[in-house]
Parts: C-alpha cells; sequence; structure tokens
C-alpha cells in the first residue's frame, strides 16, 4: 500500500463509519471518518490527498451535492460512493459527475479494498504521467531558439548538410547545436528525439 493511501470515509451512521474504519485501517489504509459532508468539505483544505468513500444519501448535502463541490472546486480526489438497494440511477448519477466507482450496500469487504487499492494504483500512475510531462516540457524550454530549430530538422529527418542550409548556417555549426540538443533531451539517439517530439507536441515549431 502506497504511503499516501488515505481514506476519507463520509457516512451519517455512526455504525458504518466505525465499521469501515475498522476494515480500512487493519488493511492497511489510513482512515479519517466524517458524520456528515459538511464536515469534510470544512477539511478538506487540511487534508491532502486521498480516497472518498461516501454514502450516497445523507441529510444535508448528500453524495450527489457532495461530488458537485468537488468538481467545482476542482478537488482531484477518487469518489466511490456507497448505496443502497434500488439506487442504481443515483450511483449512474454520481459516475457522470465523476465517481470512480459505487458500491450498492451490503457489499463484500474485499470488494471495497480492491477498488481502494486500484484507485491509487491508477492516481500513481497519472501523478507519474504528469510528471513525465513537466519534466519534458522543462526540457524543451531550455532549447535556445536555434537549438530548437535545429531540434525540429533533426525529428524531422534531415541531414546535418540539409539543417545548415536551411537556416544558413555551416555544418560543423549543426553538429555543435545537434549535440547540445541531444545531451539537454536527454536522448540516447535520434529515434528517442523522435519520440520526445511526438509525446509534447513538438514536432513543428
Amino acid at each position: 500500500m502506497p504511503n499516501n493511501a488515505r481514506v476519507f470515509i463520509i457516512d451519517d451512521d455512526a455504525a458504518v463509519r466505525d465499521s469501515l474504519a475498522f476494515l480500512l485501517s487493519t488493511s492497511g489504509f489510513a482512515v479519517t471518518a466524517f458524520e456528515t459532508a459538511e464536515h469534510f468539505l470544512e477539511a478538506l483544505p487540511r487534508l491532502g490527498f486521498g480516497c472518498v468513500v461516501t454514502d450516497i444519501r445523507m441529510p444535508e448535502i448528500d453524495g450527489i451535492e457532495l461530488l458537485k463541490r468537488l468538481k467545482a472546486t476542482a478537488a482531484d480526489l477518487p469518489v466511490i460512493v456507497m448505496t443502497g438497494h434500488g439506487d442504481v440511477p443515483l450511483a449512474v448519477e454520481a459516475m457522470k459527475l465523476g465517481a470512480l466507482d459505487f458500491m450498492e450496500k451490503p457489499f463484500e469487504d474485499e470488494r471495497l479494498i480492491n477498488v481502494l487499492q486500484a484507485a491509487f494504483e491508477q492516481s500513481s500512475k497519472a501523478t507519474k504521467v504528469a510528471a513525465d510531462a513537466s519534466e519534458l516540457a522543462a526540457r524543451l524550454a531550455s532549447l535556445s531558439p536555434r537549438e530548437r530549430q535545429v531540434m525540429n530538422g533533426l525529428v524531422a529527418g534531415l541531414s546535418n548538410k540539409a539543417i545548415a542550409k536551411e537556416y544558413d548556417i555551416s555544418p560543423r555549426t549543426v553538429e555543435v547545436y545537434r549535440a547540445n540538443v541531444m545531451m539537454k533531451m536527454h536522448a540516447g539517439s535520434i529515434s528517442e528525439l523522435v519520440r520526445q517530439a511526438i509525446r509534447s507536441g513538438a514536432l513543428i515549431d
């Protein structure tokens, strides 16, 4: 279980809160329970990342309204809604609002644990993808305008001589810029440079 595997339980039924908190804490999750969605939203700015497990039917702010408010605040938290028998239409609405999954009561403990583990794994992958994209953007930003031009020529398949002619510089100068581009982009080959250019959308300046 990742170190940030925090779970926020929201349910107005104390017995349900206690039962879920015990189950998940003994399964390796760090659990914080809330009696109402209002209390959760008040604490949200201090909570950090975690997965929300919320009942869909609650007084005042219910699960649907909670999803709407989380969406409005751009809180990127995976949400699993718990529904009672016959609440499938509400569950569908919740999914449309961004809920990751729904659990129809009564549900097996193992299924909830599996869904939570999948949510954290998915979040971890998304975080890595975002970090990789940010690092690639930083590498591109480190290129000078001339280095960027030479990179464009390289990924277009042009030879050093053709790039030199295109930008009215000497082939030797192109070689220097080419070495700089490969170093700054951390590319060991032209094919790797092309892959980076495709990923970043930088094929054309």
